[in-house]
């Protein structure tokens, strides 16, 4: 947390300046042919764009959907990946009865969407190699972190060689809960009371799916 600095904002101005403030604590990994910048969308991809750009490195999204409990979808029993990978929490599953036609029509409803999102951010672009390398996951923040550690627990099935949580501002509970998962977690702003990650931006304003597209293509152009 480095809000005590004098040259350091006490909230960002939005996405693209968070993304540069967190850059500057990820320098060691600028110009490293093994790492590799993936951002969860959509809100992670304008933070994940400026640390590309200023580490010279490729960018990518991973496109993860929560697989949410019926009737309380803020609660996952799983996560899912674009290329298929479910991950399931037997324990939650068996805890609250879930019923295997409800896991197969959640996981097939979210793979919709995630191929739908899969189309539009990528178009015919392949996804970028993850397997053994250093991945630098960034979202534009954690308040709970469950959709991070569903992220984590899909990508894990990738076998990469390291995952990097780096995120401009979060609540210092859902960095500790994520850490023991991960290699390591940088969090740049860890306030208290945190409440929720809109509160640290001056501008929160939605990212679309056209800004994801456009970020992506330039990115891409420069590999």
């Amino acid at each position: 947390m480095r809000m005590g600095d004098a040259d350091y904002p006490t909230r960002f101005a939005d996405r693209a300046q968070a993304g540069q403030f967190l850059a500057q604590s990820l320098l060691a990994y600028a110009d490293r042919p093994d790492v590799l910048v993936l951002a969860l969308p959509r809100g992670g991809v304008p933070v994940a764009y400026e640390v590309a750009v200023a580490l010279r490195l490729p960018l990518d999204v991973f496109v993860v959907r929560k697989l949410g409990v019926p009737g309380r979808e803020e609660l996952a029993f799983g996560a899912v990946a674009g290329d298929g990978t479910r991950v399931l929490n037997r324990e939650v599953i068996d805890s609250l009865h879930i019923s295997d036609a409800d896991v197969r029509r959640v996981t097939q409803a979210e793979l919709r969407e995630l191929q739908r999102r899969e189309a539009a951010y990528r178009g015919n672009r392949p996804p970028v190699r993850i397997r053994q390398r250093v991945i630098l996951l960034i979202d534009d923040g954690l308040a709970t972190g469950a959709t991070m550690r569903a992220a984590v627990m899909a990508l894990r099935q990738q076998h990469p060689a390291q995952i990097i949580i780096s995120v401009p501002t979060a609540s210092r509970q859902a960095c500790e809960e994520l850490r023991p998962i991960v290699d390591d977690v940088i969090c740049e702003m860890t306030p208290e009371p945190f409440y929720a990650v809109g509160l640290w931006y001056e501008d929160f304003s939605p990212v679309t799916d056209d800004e994801v597209k456009a970020m992506l293509a330039r990115a891409y152009r420069r590999m």
